[in-house]
């Protein structure tokens, strides 16, 4: 029905019929000559329509925003005076011959050049039109060349795209699943996956050695900024590697991607361990832009005569650390204790700071209502930080989990806040993960999940399992995880053995992982392998805020979609179909009951 996508129209056109097809972005009339931007996935494009052609002129008059036309037309070039270098098609128009309306369009709930005055559940309910916006469309645009770049790199790596099932068992993989009914089997339930985990470690004890999948994952969990409750991943898997072969592959994808798609060089992507992480920046995923590091202070805190420090200093389980910010003795009283409100949500129990005024002055160029707690140590703490005149230091004193996300919170804040990047894109590695994490009860659980291998035998983990680190690897770019991976557990042995660490037992782990257990018996190959998140890479890439804006049709924050209403209610012989009948709510009571 067209020649053209009205995007490409350009000088190299002029003089030539085009016919495009596409929306009416804006209708102008200027004396007696009618001015259409014509809008489809491409750009935007002018056409003029004279009363010379009457019918096209008829026929133009009575278009209006989001009307379909096709227009036929002669491409010429833009009058001096009336150019528009900055826009692709601005520098020619195309004299309109025919005008044809293909349909028309109701007035939309927002113009689609004021969506920013509009709410994002307008924007969501009416995602269709959401979608025709072209900084959205170049979003898609930008998505659907990343997964092709994706594809084609590994497709040369000697990697086979194979699918793994959706409907499949329940296995806990640290999120709620999703449960499907199942009608031929009464009582029954299929889980929708979570990642494709044991499949593919499945398919590399069946001997297909390169496996990569872009895969829709499915987690019932409380929702934020990056994620949702179905998500896809960029599933890759490998035999006979160890984690530098992973690491490796997976870097050059990456550098790769950004070099084709945005024209970026990454810098270098340094390895940090995650203990290391922790200390210094309180996060597994540091964003290595920010110049602030944590220091502890727990040696010096001991000495002074402030519970408030001397008691977390001197515990097992404690920490304090202290984060100086260059310059940040600016901040005004309001604004420390709007981020003194900030690290309550983390747990922290305050924010204590000294400012450094005139540190030539001593303990007089100092201001903070705690200096005086720490007359004896202050001169080795400012020297241990560096504190320089015009520095602000802030502590944090808990238990070292709550020190950790509080503090570590406020550095990314503060970074944000006070414009302190050094660089655009920071890359890392994590690696030397711990295998487990203990609960308030001392009670363990993998911190990535029960097939990462550990990197002892399976007498040294049975031994002390809480000291044991894992063969697991994140990569992080910009305080924000990638993708994570590990080399798996190919030995049945070691297998059970985390069962049984985990309190797993033999009939428990024959229930749920049995087909697993069962192939691990046959071969298995040592193997391993990474996932990235590919909503969150190109979230990333485009500069966007949540992963919402880089998908086609996202759900809200309570896992609803506006536009479909879902989730919805089903019919009485749908439920009796699938053997369910659901709970009465109970009546409210009426007065005098």
């Amino acid at each position: 029905m067209r020649s053209h996508y009205c995007g490409q129209l350009n000088e190299t056109l002029v003089d030539q019929t085009v016919t495009v097809c596409g929306w009416v972005h804006r209708r102008r009339d200027h004396g007696g000559v009618i001015f259409l931007d014509m809008r489809d996935r491409d750009g935007i494009a002018q056409f003029v329509v004279d009363p010379d052609t009457a019918e096209a002129f008829a026929t133009a008059d009575r278009a209006r925003g989001e009307y379909v036309l096709r227009i036929t037309g002669r491409v010429r070039l833009r009058p001096e005076g009336t150019q528009n270098p900055n826009m692709p098609t601005g520098m020619i128009e195309v004299l309109a011959k025919d005008v044809e309306v293909l349909n028309t369009a109701s007035t939309p709930p927002f113009q689609l050049d004021e969506h920013g005055k509009v709410g994002e559940e307008v924007r969501l309910k009416h995602r269709y039109i959401d979608l025709r916006r072209p900084d959205m469309i170049e979003k898609l645009r930008l998505r659907s060349r990343i997964s092709h770049t994706v594809r084609a790199f590994l497709e040369n790596q000697g990697f086979l795209d194979i699918e793994t099932p959706i409907l499949t068992r329940a296995t806990p993989e640290g999120a709620r699943d999703y449960l499907v009914p199942s009608r031929t089997h009464a009582g029954s339930f299929f889980a929708l996956p979570q990642s494709p985990q044991l499949f593919k470690q499945l398919l590399m004890v069946a001997g297909f050695d390169r496996y990569y999948q872009i895969a829709k994952c499915f987690r019932d969990e409380d929702l934020r900024a990056d994620r949702q409750p179905e998500f896809t991943q960029i599933d890759i898997e490998a035999s006979f590697v160890e984690e530098d072969d992973i690491m490796g592959i997976t870097e050059a994808m990456i550098r790769q991607l950004f070099q084709e798609v945005l024209s970026v060089e990454l810098p270098e992507f340094p390895r940090m361990t995650w203990q290391e992480a922790m200390d210094r920046f309180g996060s597994d995923k540091p964003d290595l832009r920010i110049p602030l590091e944590l220091t502890d202070v727990d040696d010096l805190m001991k000495q002074v005569d402030f519970k408030v420090f001397s008691g977390p200093a001197s515990a097992e389980d404690g920490r304090v650390a202290a984060l100086k910010v260059p310059g940040g003795a600016k901040l005004s009283r309001k604004e420390i204790d709007e981020y003194t409100k900030f690290v309550g949500i983390y747990g922290a129990k305050g924010l204590a700071w000294i400012k450094v005024n005139e540190r030539a002055k001593g303990l007089e160029g100092l201001q903070s209502p705690i200096v005086k707690f720490m007359e004896n140590i202050v001169e080795e703490l400012l020297d241990r930080l560096g504190a320089e005149d015009g520095d602000i230091i802030f502590f944090g004193a808990d238990k070292t989990r709550i020190v950790n996300e509080a503090i570590g919170a406020l550095r990314v804040k503060l970074g944000a806040d006070l414009d302190l990047y050094t660089q655009a894109w920071a890359p890392l590695w994590v690696v030397d993960f711990p295998m487990f994490e203990a609960d308030d009860n001392g009670r363990l659980s993998p911190l990535h999940h029960p097939f990462t291998a550990p990197s002892c035998s399976p007498e040294e983990l049975k031994a002390d399992p809480a000291k044991a680190l894992s063969r697991a690897y994140d990569m992080v770019l910009n305080g924000t995880e990638l993708g994570g991976g590990s080399i798996r557990i190919h030995n049945q042995t070691m297998q059970s053995t985390v069962f049984e660490i985990l309190g797993i037992g033999e009939e428990e782990a024959q229930e749920k992982f049995g087909f697993l257990l069962d192939a691990l018996q046959y071969g298995a190959p040592p193997h391993g392998g990474l996932a990235f998140g590919l909503d969150r890479l190109v979230m990333l890439m485009v500069g966007a805020k949540t992963i919402r804006e880089v998908i086609a049709f996202p759900k809200t924050q309570s896992a609803a979609c506006l536009m479909t209403d879902a989730p919805g209610e089903v019919s009485p012989d749908q439920l009796k179909d699938l053997n369910i009948r659901l709970r009465q709510k109970a009546k409210p009571e009426t007065a005098g009951e």
